[in-house]
């Protein structure tokens, strides 16, 4: 079915933002629900008591795949385009959650695993780039953050699923009810793709610029027409960056990888920065296996360690909502430092609390993990979904940001792996590694990373173009009401013939 204007404006983002917010609750839900359903007496019985090493397959075989799901967008979506990558990654999981509902032995359960991952893989690099794409530069992070929301909102969902399901042990219907629920999300996905447009700079790049044009009325309102300057305007200053590009020839892989006039390695770095981040902040040695964590660490029963893990999940989601009121404002940089300040000093804190080992230390300890998740939640999550689809230039997008996504999938793979017999052997020792990586994000951040808060994605072209790698000079957020400027201040930066010299739309970015 091919997408037809009928609904537009504020209607039309918040549909396109609906379905992107479906895409990530699922990769929330999917994050948590085997945590959800490992220590559960009928799945432990299915697959013959599985060892903390077999767990560790089981679970980081599917951020395998999604690292493998990465790849392929990488090769594919720029083909397919953003929303018709997103509907093949939709396909994929459906096929991966049915082999995992019906999964009786080990290798299907992990086969499984695997191809859901391919799937999840391939949406999220394009679900961030078609949000990006369609979205102005004053509203873009503010949508992003409810995404990033939404993936909190997926633990406890699938936290409290398990629990629900826990009633029915020990009949295989507590373990493969929570994992078939997966399909809800995707069937929402796949209805809803064919009623909203394709990514108006996708169609730009692919010379469709009159079905560009109507996207772009499209998404500015109901009494905006193709032939208004406004519109006109944004489709030439599109247009404008893809000649310049096109100037350069056409992208090749080992292009993403060099330099170049457009800086290609140094946005392909700082882009995979904040997805490494993520990883690296040491949430999902926590998020995936927080029922565990609770039950070996302090000794807690599984049913209250779900619970706990459960009302957790649902404090992560309800605070992971603050950035949406700040994020423009304080900037991309600023929520980012905190956040990892924050989180190093939780992490140090647990430590504590757990070489303590008293009844009270390891309820103080409980404390400290839902304050690692909040701080979390209000800098690093958000931002790591966001910036490399900021940065990245137009021809090269999908490969730079599948490079950060695969980055991000295979460092969860690795922490995922590795932290049920981490959890075994290390004890408190594993959460100050956790504590020395988050210190380090401060001051990395700080010198390398130019602000995109308020930049519209072709004013970030023109901060690579005036900065060498290294320390960055853009380090506040762009003007206010970026794309909303009286037409006047817009006709400074508009010839009416060749488009937007986009040199000049947004100000000074050496602040």
């Amino acid at each position: 079915m091919v997408w037809k204007k009928t609904v537009t404006g504020s209607a039309l983002r918040g549909s396109i933002a609906a379905i992107c917010g479906m895409a990530f609750l699922l990769f929330g839900y999917d994050q948590g629900v085997l945590g959800a359903v490992i220590g559960l007496p009928s799945f432990r019985d299915e697959f013959d008591n599985p060892d903390s090493i077999l767990e560790g397959i089981i679970a980081s075989f599917y951020d395998l795949g999604c690292f493998f799901g990465a790849i392929v967008a990488f090769l594919t979506a720029d083909r397919w385009g953003r929303k018709g990558s997103i509907a093949w990654g939709s396909w994929v999981m459906v096929v991966g959650t049915i082999l995992q509902t019906s999964s009786t032995e080990k290798i299907q359960m992990t086969i499984s695993r695997v191809l859901t991952g391919i799937g999840n893989g391939i949406n999220t690099v394009n679900v961030p780039i078609w949000q990006a794409e369609s979205f102005k530069s004053q509203n873009r992070g503010a949508m992003l953050v409810i995404q990033s929301a939404l993936i909190a909102l997926g633990h406890p969902l699938s936290t409290f699923m398990g629990l629900a399901s826990q009633q029915a042990d020990p009949s295989s219907f507590a373990w493969r009810w929570p994992i078939a629920f997966q399909g809800f999300f995707l069937i929402i996905i796949l209805i809803g793709l064919p009623f909203l447009p394709e990514s108006p700079r996708w169609l730009m790049q692919h010379d469709r610029v009159e079905e560009a044009t109507v996207v772009f009325a499209a998404l500015e309102g109901k009494h905006a027409t193709v032939n208004d300057p406004k519109i006109i305007r944004e489709r030439d200053m599109v247009m404008a960056s893809v000649q310049r590009e096109r100037e350069l020839g056409e992208a090749t892989w080992s292009e993403v990888f060099t330099e170049g006039p457009n800086r290609n390695i140094s946005r392909v770095l700082l882009g995979a920065g904040p997805y490494m981040f993520n990883q690296w902040s040491g949430i999902n040695s926590l998020a995936y296996f927080l029922p565990i964590t609770f039950e070996r660490n302090i000794g807690l029963s599984t049913q209250l360690s779900l619970i706990i893990s459960g009302v957790l999940g649902v404090q992560y989601f309800l605070v992971s909502w603050l950035p949406y009121f700040f994020i423009e404002r304080a900037g991309r940089r600023t929520v980012m430092i905190l956040s990892a300040a924050g989180c190093s000093f939780c992490m140090v804190m647990i430590v504590i609390m757990l070489e303590v080992n008293t009844l009270a230390s390891q309820w103080v300890f409980v404390a400290f993990c839902f304050l690692f998740f909040d701080i979390f939640s209000w800098g690093i999550l958000p931002v790591s979904w966001m910036y490399a689809s900021e940065i990245m230039p137009l021809r090269t997008r999908n490969k730079g940001v599948a490079i950060g996504v695969g980055s991000h999938w295979l460092s969860n793979f690795a922490i995922v792996f590795f932290t049920p017999d981490a959890i075994k052997n290390l004890g408190p020792k594993l959460y100050i590694i956790w504590a020395v990586f988050n210190a380090a994000f401060v001051p990395i951040t700080y010198f390398f990373y130019p602000e995109t808060a308020r930049r519209s994605l072709e004013d970030m072209d023109e901060v690579f173009l005036n900065e060498r790698f290294g320390v960055t000079k853009c380090r506040k957020p762009g003007p206010r009401k970026l794309e909303t400027d009286s037409d006047s201040e817009l006709e400074k930066t508009y010839d009416g013939k060749d488009g937007m010299n986009v040199a000049h739309h947004g100000g000074d970015f050496k602040n």
